[in-house]
């Protein structure tokens, strides 16, 4: 890295924590919702493939990390862990969970669009030169947002048709 200030250098890093953070709330949250999803199996598909992307971006973070010479905040993972479960778990006992959680899948998704923005712009400032990590993460979280977009209508049929016929509609 060059020489910013200690400012921006705690502002990379703050962001590189918070992403870390976010990432692993990322990962309790799919990990929940693809125990629950017998009956949308395109969904289901989506969050594994996900869940493995997600994976990969945790490990470009710590790489980022390792480089600058951080580790991820324990409390913040502990939060953020915490929100991630209580988020997953959140919408189970409501007979429409499976809306719910794609609406909030689909916020989620462009949370972490905008996380990894900033990111970036926190990595050039500080003069950090290694972004291709977070641009591939980035690229990845606009398809998975895209993916989220494209379920919607076709989640909610299935979702009343399920209903319609008595079924279990909200697995």
């Amino acid at each position: 890295m060059a020489s910013p200030s200690n400012a921006v250098n705690d502002i990379f890093i703050a962001g590189l924590r918070n992403t870390h953070a976010l990432e692993m709330e990322a990962l309790q949250i799919m990990n929940r919702q693809v125990e629950r999803l017998q009956n949308y199996p395109e969904l289901e598909q989506a969050l594994r493939q996900h869940i493995a992307e997600t994976e990969q971006q945790r490990k470009r973070i710590e790489e980022a990390m390792n480089e600058v010479g951080v580790s991820p905040s324990s409390i913040k993972e502990a939060i953020f862990g915490l929100i991630g479960n209580v988020g997953a778990v959140a919408h189970t006992p409501a007979a429409d969970e499976i809306l719910k959680n794609m609406f909030a899948n689909h916020a989620f998704e462009n949370y972490e669009i905008a996380a990894y923005k900033s990111l970036i712009v926190m990595a050039e400032t500080a003069g950090f030169k290694n972004i291709s990590g977070f641009q591939k993460s980035l690229r990845e979280e606009e398809a998975m947002a895209q993916t989220m977009n494209q379920l919607v209508e076709p989640i909610t049929r299935k979702y009343i048709s399920l209903e319609q016929k008595e079924k279990t509609a909200s697995h």
